[in-house]
């Protein structure tokens, strides 16, 4: 694969610095290597996820969360090779070395097979009022409010048709019309359309009862009003490896207390915090669930997605936090609209 050396870090590279490589090549991942061009580690977005949600500090060298037993392939390793040890191992790249462990190329499965279509459904939530954006969502449906030239929800499809997506699900109740008149069967777009109708209001989850049929596969579900360029294929993965029955995207949320706190052991001073900084993760509206989780949902009334959440963790199953470092825009409120006007490129796509 061309340009592998864009994503060669040293083991002493800082995690914030290694995170900046991973972002600006899209390949996901990074090399470690030593000074003679030796692979000592990986470093793969999943890693970087699971460093953040136990804290670890950016300014850490990546020797400390990277994979130092990755599997490489020989350097003239053939296409089919290359193929089945992806498949065996579940890999979407492989360093390639020569019989000193330097590497000299980097195999990808998007390069040997081209981009897959994925057999995941999607639903997309595109039935809410809107009210915080009135009076323009009066007479147009939030989501198709327009962003880079064209409506949000076009840039959310177009992303998950370029990820190999092609089953969409739109649940719709407020002004239904002006979305299925404009996306029809999908087909102008590459993918195929259904409509879930919501006679009233049933939530995030609760739209999921109008499903036709349990699906075989994990789905991924998402607020029609967001903006991201989240990898979906990437999210899957990471929910099928921790074997969980529901994941939620998050994102890090940082709020300032703007005075000195100050703590105490009764009447006594302990300490005194000037503004101190706290941080916390908030659902970012993305969800991957198992077919499983869906037998939890109540048909015919509201109910949300935390609401699944707690049955699932009530009943024993594993639910995942899948933390998001990609844009991330929620496009609720007027300030956020003129802020994705001023982000989003025009004609940008949200992949």
């Amino acid at each position: 694969m061309k340009h592998w050396k864009k994503i060669v870090i040293k083991p002493d590279t800082s995690l914030r610095d290694a995170i900046a490589c991973i972002d600006g090549s899209g390949l996901q991942l990074a090399l470690a290597l030593d000074e003679a061009g030796r692979l000592v580690g990986t470093l793969s977005d999943g890693d970087v996820r699971r460093a953040i949600l136990r804290g670890c500090d950016l300014s850490a060298p990546v020797s400390e969360v990277m994979n130092r037993c990755p599997i490489t392939a020989p350097e003239h390793a053939s296409h089919a090779e290359l193929l089945a040890l992806m498949r065996r191992k579940v890999l979407h790249h492989v360093p390639m070395v020569n019989h000193e462990k330097q590497v000299v190329d980097l195999a990808t499965l998007d390069t040997l097979t081209g981009v897959a279509e994925l057999p995941n459904w999607v639903v997309l939530m595109a039935g809410g009022l809107g009210t915080r954006l009135r009076p323009l969502t009066e007479s147009c449906p939030k989501p198709m409010l327009q962003v880079g030239g064209k409506p949000i929800l076009e840039s959310i499809l177009e992303s998950f048709a370029e990820q190999g997506f092609r089953k969409i699900f739109l649940s719709v109740n407020y002004l239904a019309d002006a979305i299925s008149d404009y996306f029809g069967n999908g087909s102008r777009h590459g993918v195929e359309i259904h409509y879930l109708h919501e006679d009233k209001r049933l939530g995030t989850a609760g739209a999921l009862s109008l499903l036709p049929e349990q699906p075989n596969d994990p789905i991924v579900v998402m607020n029609g009003d967001l903006l991201t360029r989240v990898r979906f294929d990437h999210m899957l993965r990471f929910h099928e490896e921790r074997d969980a029955a529901a994941t939620m995207a998050v994102r890090e949320y940082d709020f300032q207390v703007p005075y000195g706190v100050v703590r105490m052991d009764g009447a006594d001073i302990v300490s005194i915090d000037e503004k101190p900084v706290h941080r916390f993760f908030v659902n970012a509206g993305i969800y991957t669930l198992s077919p499983e989780a869906l037998s939890h949902v109540a048909g015919n009334t509201f109910f949300d997605m935390p609401t699944l959440f707690e049955k699932l963790l009530d009943s024993g199953r594993r639910t995942s936090a899948y933390p998001l470092r990609e844009y991330w825009l929620d496009v609720g409120r007027l300030e956020e609209l003129e802020r994705a006007q001023s982000e989003w490129p025009h004609g940008g796509a949200a992949g």
